[in-house]
């Protein structure tokens, strides 16, 4: 694996980029969540440029893909792209089963309210070795209140109609899955730690930034490789087109590190991001939220147990 972006990759980011600085950041993620909204505009900007079928047949690119769902998370963007246009095409080798709809992902295993079920036209529902996929008309979700950053509901499958088998293997759903979490925790670790490094630089205590302390400069540079190395276990699962294994690894690593993250950040930021009048719950809140779907940690280890030694 090539550790440097190429020139088009580049410009992919660079452009995604242009778009998140317009339809996206803390501000807007706010005002979306105080409505309990989806960000359908920033959607239609992607949709537009394009980005939104990079995974595509005849050639899915999964590593563009996964760097435009971390650059997405990074900025705060309250859209499902991730699901819809990463997972989704990634367990169905590069097609798009449900065209431009918004997907949410249910993991019947584990009922309880949905990320973007609020929003979403379809359900693609993984329950233990199979897949089945719902049309979610009027009735079939009803919306939750809550602080985790994203327009989350209760489905009501009896209320949904099933749609005709698509051909879904639940093995390979479950690996993108876990990929993608993998993804949107890596930019919102990324978008936390952004946030608390400029806070440390205008805080001052003692006649100096708070950030000029060694102390606080371990932790912070702890935190980075934590970031980091969950970025390239990422890129790199990304690349080989998500194996089971190295997807396990990267979300096993990834969460546990968001856990670090999510502690040091609001320390070092005196607690204050816990606050809605400060920024960093924006992304810290989604931590909470992502480190649960799938069985959390302790799912994502024992699945490198049983891949790596046949048990878990």
């Amino acid at each position: 694996m090539d550790f440097e972006l190429d020139n088009e990759q580049r410009l992919i980011l660079e452009s995604v980029e242009k778009i998140l600085a317009d339809c996206a950041g803390p501000a807007r993620a706010i005002e979306l969540q105080r409505e309990g909204a989806y960000d359908g505009e920033l959607e239609t900007a992607l949709r537009a440029s394009g980005f939104d079928r990079l995974a595509e047949n005849p050639a899915p690119r999964w590593l563009e893909t996964a760097l435009v769902a971390i650059a997405i998370a990074r900025a705060a963007g309250v859209t499902a792209f991730t699901a819809g246009r990463f997972v989704v095409p990634g367990a169905t080798a590069g097609d798009f089963p449900f065209g431009d709809a918004v997907v949410a992902l249910v993991d019947a295993q584990r009922p309880g309210p949905v990320r973007y079920a609020t929003a979403a036209d379809v359900a693609v529902v993984l329950d233990a070795d199979r897949v089945r996929c719902f049309d979610l008309g009027p009735g079939a979700v009803r919306p939750v209140r809550s602080n985790y950053g994203f327009p989350i509901g209760v489905i009501d499958l009896a209320s949904a109609r099933e749609m005709p088998e698509i051909k879904i293997h639940a093995g390979d759903l479950r690996r993108y899955w876990r990929l993608g979490l993998v993804l949107e925790t890596v930019g919102a670790m990324s978008g936390a730690l952004d946030n608390t490094v400029a806070y440390l630089k205008e805080r001052r205590q003692f006649g100096r930034p708070l950030g000029s302390f060694q102390a606080v400069q371990h932790r912070l540079a702890e935190c980075a490789i934590a970031v980091e190395g969950s970025r390239w276990l990422a890129l790199e699962a990304a690349h080989g087109g998500a194996p089971a294994e190295a997807s396990a690894v990267a979300a096993s690593f990834a969460i546990e590190a968001a856990e670090r993250v999510f502690a040091d950040t609001h320390q070092l930021s005196g607690a204050i991001g816990f606050t809605h009048e400060h920024d960093l719950h924006v992304w810290s809140m989604r931590l909470q939220a992502l480190r649960l779907e799938l069985g959390g940690l302790s799912a994502h280890s024992r699945e490198v147990a049983r891949l790596r030694w046949g048990f878990a």
